[in-house]
């Protein structure tokens, strides 16, 4: 139904009603931020451009909203309240322990298309949406993100305004919520929106300037946005706390609820409401999106190695997902300028996207490549990705779907120095929800821990070691999440070395030279660090008199302390040999040694521990 700018004007006060209604009842929440952009909100869904199936919130071919200002959270409810998919209960009920409806929208609220909250992050996951609908599957959707002026400082902003113009998404467009003030007074630019244009044009987009109270300029711009050539951002003045007097324009009433007697009072501002109403949104055309034919659908034949070939675990990751992708239609590949490092652009490259050296931006396209229903692989060196460590948080919320790729981590990638190696990593990605952590050391165990990755339904971290690695299990060795493979062990050990990636053919050397000595020991390779395989563990604990974990790795939330915590109660001595002095170039030998985990290190502390017990 097309709404007359007299009706629009009338729904767009019973959104201030809700708005500043759940808020209230609340006693909490952003009323203010919210009010701000009622007219752009109504615009776009009740003013015949927002298409949607209320029915179907997960149908591909929605239009797509993101609030990346999450907290305007009331804004977003109270308009879907009025498309009638939330009731005066439910809105009632904002901010309560058991209401979806959170103060930052979240995956819990079906209508939500990404859970937001931390500034900067939307306007990159309505790239994810619009890629996929433009690129991959070849619908006519649009993807609407709206941003608060305030986030505009986020140079994560920018990363993703490059590149939808490099994508040239013109099925991508941003609405700026431009209201002056920030949590603590006025923004950067104030009200100039000249500069933002000039900004925004600089980074190729079509930029439209529009006073964002006013219906006719909003579909105005909206239409002209749909029909444009470029992505397009809406720049919109506005007023903070719009159309109650108390707050309008004023300081220190961001994050403010009113009381429920300013609310009797200022309610009446609004005029004659009748609260019974909805509008209606219009269904999208129902398309068929395009299917993706595999260059080669011949199974998952792997490539055969021979034992003690030497081959990087990074090269055999492309050697992966190159027969992953001729597989599977539903992945894939983002990586940030170095794909001939990480050999993640082997593929067919209709199914890759470069990203340049903008790490949140990548992550963020992937959160929205995972919301639309791909796999996306997400590769880098693994130091660079802790850039992103704010995007990779919030994915978590998103119920993400996606494997992230380091390569090149640990002290062993050698003369290029600290500022290249990750150290920090494991660390990082074991304390996301749902998460797995899978540490490979040859190429036969990178092949097939890559697919395992693809095939857990969540956020996988593959952690690549950059050096050439003797192949030490055979082509038809088996790998799972949550195992881990035993690989010297008998009735007579008396210690059991653990490691993963690099460090276990520290412990495999040593194992040579102790049974040489007459001295057996088990030695396990660790290679699911979350979910660990418990049972191995706890088995070599009660077999053995002593663990020794060595892990090119810090040693804060590292593999020996996700053993720790497995084991505590079992009483076996367990010592960790871990990076912990201040890396710095050198050979990855030289480096090894330094930070004692090599060879020479595990032999003495196996002395050392035995002698204790």
């Amino acid at each position: 139904m097309k709404y007359t700018i007299n009706q629009l004007e009338q729904i767009s006060n019973l959104v201030r009603y809700w708005i500043l209604y759940s808020t209230t009842q609340a006693g909490s929440g952003h009323p203010s931020s919210s009010l701000s952009a009622v007219e752009l909100g109504v615009g776009l869904f009740f003013g015949d451009n927002f298409r949607y199936d209320i029915d179907n919130s997960r149908d591909i071919n929605n239009d797509r909203f993101i609030l990346s200002k999450g907290h305007a959270s009331p804004l977003l409810y109270s308009l879907w309240l009025l498309a009638g998919v939330i009731t005066p209960e439910e809105i009632q009920g904002l901010r309560q322990f058991d209401n979806v409806l959170e103060g930052h929208p979240s995956r819990r609220f079906i209508f939500a298309d990404a859970a937001t909250g931390s500034l900067g992050q939307g306007l990159g996951i309505g790239i994810g949406y619009a890629i996929n609908a433009k690129k991959f599957d070849q619908i006519d959707s649009y993807t609407y993100v709206m941003l608060g002026d305030s986030e505009l400082a986020e140079g994560s902003v920018w990363e993703a305004a490059a590149n939808a113009s490099y994508y040239n998404l013109n099925n991508l467009i941003a609405i700026v919520d431009v209201n002056r003030l920030g949590q603590r007074g006025e923004t950067m630019e104030g009200h100039n929106l000249e500069i933002h244009q000039n900004r925004f044009e600089a980074f190729g987009w079509n930029v439209l300037l529009i006073d964002g109270h006013n219906l006719d300029q909003i579909l105005d711009a909206l239409s002209q946005a749909k029909n444009s050539d470029k992505p397009t951002v809406i720049l919109a003045k506005t007023i903070k706390g719009k159309g109650i007097s108390l707050i309008e324009d004023k300081d220190n009433w961001h994050g403010k609820a009113l009381t429920s007697e300013q609310f009797e009072v200022y309610i009446e501002e609004l005029g004659n409401l009748d609260l019974d109403f909805r509008a209606e949104i219009e269904a999208p055309m129902k398309l068929t999106p395009f299917q993706y034919t595999p260059p080669q659908l011949e199974g998952l034949i792997y490539p055969n190695y021979n034992l003690d070939d030497l081959v990087s675990p990074r090269k055999a990751f492309g050697e992966a997902i190159k027969l992953l992708t001729s597989n599977y239609n539903d992945i894939i590949v983002l990586d940030a300028e170095v794909s001939n490092s990480t050999y993640a652009s082997h593929i067919d490259s209709a199914r890759f996207l470069e990203m340049f050296i903008a790490e949140q931006n990548m992550i963020s396209v992937a959160t929205g490549l995972s919301l639309a229903g791909k796999k996306p692989f997400v590769s880098s060196f693994a130091g660079f990705l802790t850039r992103a460590y704010d995007q990779i948080r919030m994915a978590q919320y998103n119920d993400p779907n996606m494997v992230i790729v380091g390569t090149h981590p640990g002290v062993s990638i050698g003369a290029d120095g600290p500022s290249q190696m990750a150290l920090n990593d494991i660390a990082f990605f074991r304390g996301m929800f749902g998460s797995i952590v899978l540490y490979p050391s040859d190429a036969i165990s990178t092949l097939k821990l890559t697919e395992q990755a693809y095939l857990y339904e969540g956020m996988s971290y593959l952690r690549l070691t950059r050096a050439d690695l003797p192949v030490i299990y055979p082509n038809n060795e088996s790998f799972v999440i949550g195992g881990s493979k035993t690989i010297y062990s008998s009735d007579l050990d008396e210690i059991t070395l653990v490691g993963a990636g690099i460090t276990l053919y520290e412990c495999l050397k040593a194992y040579d030279i102790l049974e040489e000595r007459g001295v057996r020991v088990r030695v396990i390779d660790l290679y699911s660090i979350k979910p660990l395989d418990t049972a191995t563990l706890h088995l070599a604990a009660r077999e053995t008199n002593g663990m020794i974990v060595v892990e090119d790795h810090n040693q804060a939330g590292g593999i020996a302390e996700a053993i720790r915590s497995e084991l505590e109660d079992t009483g076996i001595a367990i010592k960790s040999l871990s990076v912990q002095e201040i890396p710095r170039s050198g050979t990855p030998e030289e480096l090894l040694q330094f930070e004692q985990i090599n060879v020479d290190s595990i032999l003495e502390q196996v002395e050392t521990l035995r002698q204790a017990i």
